[in-house]
Protein backbone atom coordinates (compact mmCIF):
# COMPACT_ATOMS: atom_id res chain seq x y z
CA UNK A 1 0.00 0.00 0.00
CA UNK A 2 2.89 2.29 1.22
CA UNK A 3 5.69 1.30 -1.52
CA UNK A 4 5.32 3.74 -3.80
CA UNK A 5 4.50 6.74 -1.41
CA UNK A 6 7.49 5.99 0.40
CA UNK A 7 9.74 5.64 -2.27
CA UNK A 8 8.53 9.25 -3.13
CA UNK A 9 9.07 9.96 0.43
CA UNK A 10 12.63 8.94 0.56
CA UNK A 11 13.16 11.03 -3.32
CA UNK A 12 12.25 14.29 -1.29
CA UNK A 13 14.51 13.23 1.54
CA UNK A 14 17.33 12.85 -0.50
CA UNK A 15 16.44 16.11 -1.98
CA UNK A 16 15.96 18.21 0.95
CA UNK A 17 19.25 16.79 2.07
CA UNK A 18 21.16 18.45 -0.81
CA UNK A 19 19.36 21.64 -0.61
CA UNK A 20 19.95 22.50 2.93
CA UNK A 21 23.04 20.55 3.69
CA UNK A 22 25.14 22.14 0.66
CA UNK A 23 25.92 25.44 2.29
CA UNK A 24 27.85 23.25 4.87
CA UNK A 25 30.09 22.42 1.98
CA UNK A 26 30.64 25.97 0.24
CA UNK A 27 29.73 28.35 3.56
CA UNK A 28 33.65 29.11 4.39
CA UNK A 29 34.64 30.04 1.06
CA UNK A 30 31.41 31.81 0.57
CA UNK A 31 31.50 33.45 3.45
CA UNK A 32 35.00 34.74 2.67
CA UNK A 33 34.27 35.93 -0.68
CA UNK A 34 36.00 33.25 -2.22
CA UNK A 35 33.27 31.92 -4.25
CA UNK A 36 30.30 33.45 -5.44
CA UNK A 37 27.09 31.86 -4.19
CA UNK A 38 25.96 30.26 -7.99
CA UNK A 39 29.50 29.08 -8.96
CA UNK A 40 30.46 27.44 -5.41
CA UNK A 41 26.95 25.63 -5.31
CA UNK A 42 27.22 24.23 -9.09
CA UNK A 43 31.09 22.51 -7.54
CA UNK A 44 28.98 21.50 -4.69
CA UNK A 45 26.42 19.76 -6.67
CA UNK A 46 28.92 17.70 -8.92
CA UNK A 47 31.16 16.60 -5.66
CA UNK A 48 28.53 15.48 -4.08
CA UNK A 49 27.36 13.04 -7.20
CA UNK A 50 30.74 12.31 -7.49
CA UNK A 51 30.79 11.17 -3.50
CA UNK A 52 27.63 9.24 -3.83
CA UNK A 53 28.51 7.17 -6.73
CA UNK A 54 32.46 6.63 -5.97
CA UNK A 55 31.90 5.39 -2.11
CA UNK A 56 29.27 3.14 -3.18
CA UNK A 57 31.77 1.48 -5.01
CA UNK A 58 34.47 0.82 -2.49
CA UNK A 59 32.32 0.54 1.28
CA UNK A 60 28.82 0.07 2.67
CA UNK A 61 29.61 -0.09 5.79
CA UNK A 62 27.27 3.25 7.00
CA UNK A 63 24.60 2.16 4.64
CA UNK A 64 24.47 -1.11 6.42
CA UNK A 65 24.41 0.64 9.68
CA UNK A 66 21.21 2.69 8.92
CA UNK A 67 19.82 -0.86 7.51
CA UNK A 68 20.17 -3.01 10.62
CA UNK A 69 19.13 0.21 13.50
CA UNK A 70 15.37 -1.74 13.62
CA UNK A 71 13.49 -4.49 12.53
CA UNK A 72 10.08 -3.10 11.61
CA UNK A 73 8.84 -6.83 10.63
CA UNK A 74 5.41 -6.35 8.45
CA UNK A 75 5.01 -2.66 9.34
CA UNK A 76 8.27 -1.69 7.87
CA UNK A 77 6.47 0.46 5.14
CA UNK A 78 4.21 2.30 7.36
CA UNK A 79 7.14 2.77 9.72
CA UNK A 80 9.04 4.23 7.05
CA UNK A 81 6.88 6.39 5.62
CA UNK A 82 6.48 8.32 8.92
CA UNK A 83 10.43 8.21 9.63
CA UNK A 84 10.76 10.30 6.24
CA UNK A 85 7.92 12.60 6.47
CA UNK A 86 8.84 13.40 9.93
CA UNK A 87 12.98 14.16 8.49
CA UNK A 88 11.20 16.18 6.10
CA UNK A 89 9.09 18.19 7.84
CA UNK A 90 12.09 19.18 10.39
CA UNK A 91 14.36 19.73 7.46
CA UNK A 92 12.12 22.07 6.08
CA UNK A 93 11.07 23.69 9.32
CA UNK A 94 14.96 24.20 9.97
CA UNK A 95 15.72 25.43 6.54
CA UNK A 96 12.99 28.20 7.06
CA UNK A 97 15.19 29.78 10.04
CA UNK A 98 18.28 29.44 8.59
CA UNK A 99 19.15 26.89 10.97
CA UNK A 100 21.52 24.35 9.81
CA UNK A 101 20.38 20.98 11.38
CA UNK A 102 21.17 17.61 10.54
CA UNK A 103 18.85 15.35 8.06
CA UNK A 104 21.39 12.37 8.90
CA UNK A 105 20.42 12.59 13.17
CA UNK A 106 16.76 13.61 12.04
CA UNK A 107 16.48 10.40 9.88
CA UNK A 108 17.86 8.43 12.56
CA UNK A 109 15.31 9.85 15.04
CA UNK A 110 12.56 9.17 13.09
CA UNK A 111 13.74 5.73 12.44
CA UNK A 112 14.02 5.19 16.34
CA UNK A 113 10.43 6.76 17.07
CA UNK A 114 8.94 4.68 14.31
CA UNK A 115 10.39 1.04 15.76
CA UNK A 116 9.86 2.25 19.39
CA UNK A 117 5.82 2.85 18.10
CA UNK A 118 5.96 -0.55 16.59
CA UNK A 119 7.33 -1.92 20.20
CA UNK A 120 10.51 -1.56 22.19
CA UNK A 121 12.05 -4.95 20.70
CA UNK A 122 11.58 -4.19 17.36
CA UNK A 123 14.90 -1.44 18.00
CA UNK A 124 18.61 -2.56 17.73
CA UNK A 125 20.63 -0.79 20.48
CA UNK A 126 24.47 -1.70 19.21
CA UNK A 127 23.67 0.37 15.93
CA UNK A 128 21.87 2.98 17.79
CA UNK A 129 24.52 3.52 19.92
CA UNK A 130 27.40 3.50 16.94
CA UNK A 131 24.91 6.51 15.67
CA UNK A 132 25.71 8.24 19.26
CA UNK A 133 29.11 7.60 19.70
CA UNK A 134 29.95 9.05 15.87
CA UNK A 135 27.86 12.36 16.66
CA UNK A 136 29.86 12.49 19.67
CA UNK A 137 33.25 11.93 17.45
CA UNK A 138 32.27 13.96 14.42
CA UNK A 139 31.75 17.46 17.47
CA UNK A 140 34.83 17.03 19.10
CA UNK A 141 37.18 16.22 15.92
CA UNK A 142 35.91 19.05 13.97
CA UNK A 143 36.11 21.64 16.91
CA UNK A 144 39.43 20.28 17.64
CA UNK A 145 41.39 20.10 13.93
CA UNK A 146 39.19 23.56 13.13
CA UNK A 147 41.46 24.83 16.44
CA UNK A 148 44.11 23.04 15.10
CA UNK A 149 44.85 24.07 11.70
CA UNK A 150 44.04 27.87 12.78
CA UNK A 151 46.93 27.65 14.54
CA UNK A 152 49.62 25.74 12.65
CA UNK A 153 48.45 27.68 9.58
CA UNK A 154 51.20 30.36 8.71
CA UNK A 155 50.23 34.11 8.20
CA UNK A 156 50.45 35.96 5.61
CA UNK A 157 49.55 33.71 2.85
CA UNK A 158 46.03 34.87 2.20
CA UNK A 159 46.34 34.39 -1.43
CA UNK A 160 47.09 30.82 -1.13
CA UNK A 161 44.75 30.04 1.43
CA UNK A 162 41.96 31.68 -0.48
CA UNK A 163 42.93 29.11 -3.31
CA UNK A 164 43.06 26.07 -0.69
CA UNK A 165 39.29 26.82 0.62
CA UNK A 166 38.18 26.13 -3.00
CA UNK A 167 39.92 22.88 -3.00
CA UNK A 168 38.58 21.88 0.61
CA UNK A 169 34.93 23.00 0.03
CA UNK A 170 35.25 20.90 -2.82
CA UNK A 171 36.18 17.91 -0.58
CA UNK A 172 34.07 18.52 1.79
CA UNK A 173 31.19 18.44 -0.76
CA UNK A 174 32.24 15.05 -1.98
CA UNK A 175 32.74 13.46 1.73
CA UNK A 176 29.19 14.76 2.53
CA UNK A 177 27.70 12.83 -0.55
CA UNK A 178 29.78 9.85 0.06
CA UNK A 179 28.13 10.04 3.90
CA UNK A 180 24.83 10.86 3.57
CA UNK A 181 25.04 8.95 0.14
CA UNK A 182 25.42 5.87 2.80
CA UNK A 183 22.68 6.80 4.65
CA UNK A 184 19.84 7.06 2.35
CA UNK A 185 21.07 3.93 0.28
CA UNK A 186 20.37 2.28 3.61
CA UNK A 187 17.21 3.10 4.06
CA UNK A 188 16.31 2.20 0.18
CA UNK A 189 18.01 -1.18 1.24
CA UNK A 190 15.32 -1.69 4.03
CA UNK A 191 12.56 -0.83 1.26
CA UNK A 192 13.80 -2.88 -1.17
CA UNK A 193 14.02 -5.95 1.24
CA UNK A 194 10.53 -5.78 1.59
CA UNK A 195 10.14 -6.58 -2.41
CA UNK A 196 13.20 -8.98 -2.87
CA UNK A 197 14.02 -10.29 0.70
CA UNK A 198 17.19 -9.38 1.98
CA UNK A 199 20.28 -6.64 1.56
CA UNK A 200 21.06 -5.78 -1.55
CA UNK A 201 21.13 -2.83 -3.68
CA UNK A 202 20.89 -2.28 -7.67
CA UNK A 203 23.68 -0.70 -9.93
CA UNK A 204 21.35 2.08 -10.47
CA UNK A 205 20.18 3.18 -6.78
CA UNK A 206 23.41 5.00 -6.46
CA UNK A 207 23.53 6.94 -9.49
CA UNK A 208 19.53 7.91 -8.48
CA UNK A 209 20.85 8.99 -5.16
CA UNK A 210 23.40 11.22 -6.26
CA UNK A 211 21.47 12.94 -9.09
CA UNK A 212 18.84 13.69 -6.60
CA UNK A 213 21.52 15.43 -3.73
CA UNK A 214 23.04 16.77 -6.80
CA UNK A 215 19.50 18.62 -7.95
CA UNK A 216 18.57 19.87 -4.53
CA UNK A 217 22.39 21.11 -3.70
CA UNK A 218 21.83 23.40 -6.87
CA UNK A 219 18.86 24.73 -4.93
CA UNK A 220 20.68 26.20 -2.71
CA UNK A 221 20.87 27.42 1.12
CA UNK A 222 21.66 31.30 1.53
CA UNK A 223 19.93 31.14 4.79
CA UNK A 224 21.98 28.90 6.57
CA UNK A 225 25.13 30.33 4.68
CA UNK A 226 24.27 33.83 6.76
CA UNK A 227 24.19 31.56 10.03
CA UNK A 228 26.79 30.04 10.09
CA UNK A 229 29.10 31.98 7.80
CA UNK A 230 28.56 35.33 9.09
CA UNK A 231 26.46 35.66 11.76
CA UNK A 232 28.24 32.81 13.64
CA UNK A 233 31.67 33.83 13.49
CA UNK A 234 33.62 35.92 11.46
CA UNK A 235 35.57 33.92 8.55
CA UNK A 236 38.69 35.64 7.04
CA UNK A 237 40.50 33.27 3.88
CA UNK A 238 43.13 31.70 6.75
CA UNK A 239 40.70 30.54 9.02
CA UNK A 240 38.06 29.66 6.29
CA UNK A 241 40.68 27.29 5.25
CA UNK A 242 41.53 25.89 8.62
CA UNK A 243 37.67 24.94 9.08
CA UNK A 244 37.53 23.42 5.48
CA UNK A 245 40.34 21.38 6.23
CA UNK A 246 39.85 20.64 9.54
CA UNK A 247 36.04 19.33 8.89
CA UNK A 248 36.94 17.27 5.72
CA UNK A 249 39.32 15.08 7.84
CA UNK A 250 36.70 14.99 10.29
CA UNK A 251 34.21 13.50 7.74
CA UNK A 252 36.98 11.42 6.16
CA UNK A 253 37.82 9.48 9.16
CA UNK A 254 34.43 8.83 10.38
CA UNK A 255 33.54 7.57 7.01
CA UNK A 256 36.81 5.17 6.99
CA UNK A 257 35.51 4.58 10.71
CA UNK A 258 32.21 3.04 9.45
CA UNK A 259 30.47 6.41 11.62
CA UNK A 260 27.02 7.48 10.49
CA UNK A 261 27.79 11.50 11.01
CA UNK A 262 26.38 14.65 9.90
CA UNK A 263 28.22 17.00 7.71
CA UNK A 264 26.34 19.73 9.13
CA UNK A 265 27.60 18.80 12.53
CA UNK A 266 31.22 18.25 11.75
CA UNK A 267 31.41 21.60 9.88
CA UNK A 268 30.14 23.79 12.05
CA UNK A 269 31.87 22.41 14.99
CA UNK A 270 35.47 22.80 12.49
CA UNK A 271 34.01 26.40 11.96
CA UNK A 272 33.61 27.28 15.77
CA UNK A 273 37.11 25.62 16.04
CA UNK A 274 38.55 28.13 14.01
CA UNK A 275 36.74 31.05 13.83
CA UNK A 276 37.57 34.10 16.25
CA UNK A 277 35.04 35.22 19.26
CA UNK A 278 31.45 33.06 17.91
CA UNK A 279 28.55 34.70 18.09
CA UNK A 280 27.11 33.26 21.56
CA UNK A 281 23.49 33.65 21.07
CA UNK A 282 23.31 31.95 17.84
CA UNK A 283 25.96 29.22 18.86
CA UNK A 284 22.98 28.71 21.53
CA UNK A 285 20.13 28.48 19.67
CA UNK A 286 22.38 26.24 16.83
CA UNK A 287 22.53 23.89 19.96
CA UNK A 288 19.46 24.21 20.99
CA UNK A 289 17.94 22.99 17.56
CA UNK A 290 20.77 20.05 17.50
CA UNK A 291 19.47 19.08 21.00
CA UNK A 292 16.05 19.22 20.08
CA UNK A 293 16.32 16.95 16.48
CA UNK A 294 16.60 13.76 18.12
CA UNK A 295 13.27 13.65 20.47
CA UNK A 296 11.46 16.11 17.76
CA UNK A 297 11.98 14.04 14.93
CA UNK A 298 11.40 11.08 17.39
CA UNK A 299 8.17 11.88 18.29
CA UNK A 300 6.76 12.94 15.16
CA UNK A 301 7.34 9.52 14.08
CA UNK A 302 6.17 7.90 17.08
CA UNK A 303 2.98 9.60 16.24
CA UNK A 304 2.43 9.55 12.74
CA UNK A 305 3.33 5.62 12.90
CA UNK A 306 0.14 5.57 15.28
CA UNK A 307 -2.26 7.14 13.32
CA UNK A 308 -1.49 5.25 10.19
CA UNK A 309 -2.14 2.01 12.38
CA UNK A 310 -5.49 3.42 12.60
CA UNK A 311 -6.35 4.59 9.61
Amino acid sequence: MFLYPVLFLLAAVILVNGWTDAPNAITAPVAAGVLPFPLAVAMAAVCNLLGVVCTARVSDAVARTLYSIADFGPQALTALTAALSATVLWAVCAWRFGIPTSESHALVAGLTGSALALGVDRLRLAPLAWVGLGLVVSLALGLLLGRLFRRLLPRRREGLYRQGQILGAALTAFLHGAQDGQKFLGVLALILTLVHGGYGLPPWAPWACALLMALGTLMGGRRIIDTVGRRLVTLEPRSGFAAEAGCALTLALCTLWGFPVSTTHAKTAAILGAGASPNGKVAGSLGLAWLLTFPACGFLAFFLVKCLLIC
